[in-house]
């Protein structure tokens, strides 16, 4: 290996070889790779130093292979046809042949909305596969990225770092939830009624506040936040029979898991509609394997949203 001039070494220089093979004809060859017949020539200079043979020689108006030629005729057109399928044009993406994994990160929201449909999608096309759910936040998730090899993340990330792209994929709002026999509410909740109302919180990072609160001081009210957890499915439970409301996103109330029988209405503060986005390290971005996976989550959690949201309103 170290006796070899690797500076020497060009691609070219075996395209130029394949068509010399195939036209036995500087003229013709150059002809064919649309450069002068002066620098066909300097290739086929160089190749014979290269390769330390003749390779070509003219015999009246044609150019005749040498054995050493022939010998690395199929050699080199291997090395072109894996150049130009595996690096320059790699093949489709085939989901019913792969066997490796893929991973997902997924905020907890995301998570109970979307994972069951996403396994669905992804075993049916690709059944040999394994999947994996991994829980981020927008404090880890571009950690996660780059420690636990993510493919792709769902969830409401803003102030994304250039090496991340992302693509919208629907807005969310929120309504209140809350069991209309325990806390004895009428639709629709009122100011008064919804201040008057204790409430739990569902809070990833621990505090009994939010935004909501801030809005609220500004109109001159405050709420009473009676108890919080940063799992939603928490939050939900407690509000089974007991007299407590809970803000929270629209279709996390509308998830079809639950038999509770609780009541969603419109909440009487206004709250902005978040984004839920898909996320990707760019370099990764053309991958077929990314591309393939990228599309599939795009269409499932569309179709999934779409049937959330066509479900009746209590």
């Amino acid at each position: 290996m170290k006796d070899i001039n690797w500076r020497g070494v060009d691609l070219n220089l075996l395209i130029a070889f394949s068509a010399l093979m195939e036209t036995r004809s500087v003229t013709k060859a150059a002809a064919k790779l649309s450069i002068g017949q002066s620098a066909m020539s300097h290739n086929l200079s160089r190749l014979r130093t290269l390769l330390n043979d003749p390779l070509f020689e003219r015999q009246g108006h044609q150019m005749i292979a040498t054995d050493r030629a022939v010998e690395l005729t199929p050699v080199i057109e291997h090395i072109l046809g894996l150049v130009t399928s595996e690096i320059l044009r790699p093949g489709d993406f085939i989901p019913a042949d792969y066997r490796g994994n893929f991973k997902i990160g997924l905020t907890d929201y995301a998570e109970l909305l979307f994972a069951p449909a996403l396994f669905d999608a992804v075993s049916e096309q690709a059944p040999h596969c394994q999947l994996s759910f991994c829980n981020v936040d927008r404090n880890n998730y571009q950690a996660a990225f780059e420690n636990q090899n993510i493919d792709l993340v769902i969830g409401s990330m803003k102030g994304l770092p250039k090496e991340i792209d992302s693509q919208h994929l629907y807005t969310e709002d929120h309504v209140c939830l809350f069991d209309q026999k325990a806390t004895g509410l009428s639709i629709p909740v009122d100011m008064a009624s919804y201040v008057a109302t204790p409430q739990a919180l569902v809070t990833p990072d621990g505090k009994l506040a939010s935004q909501i609160d801030d809005q609220l001081k500004q109109q001159g009210f405050s709420r009473h936040v009676a108890v919080g957890s940063g799992n939603f499915l928490t939050v939900r439970h407690l509000l089974t029979g007991r007299n407590l409301l809970c803000m929270v996103s629209t279709l996390m109330a509308k998830v079809d898991i639950f038999q509770d029988n609780l009541t969603r209405c419109p909440p009487p503060v206004e709250i902005p509609d978040f984004d839920i986005n898909m996320l990707w390290l760019k370099r990764n971005a053309s991958h077929p394997r990314i591309e393939w996976l990228k599309q599939t989550v795009c269409d499932t959690i569309t179709q999934r949203v779409a049937a959330l949201r066509q479900a009746p309103d209590s």
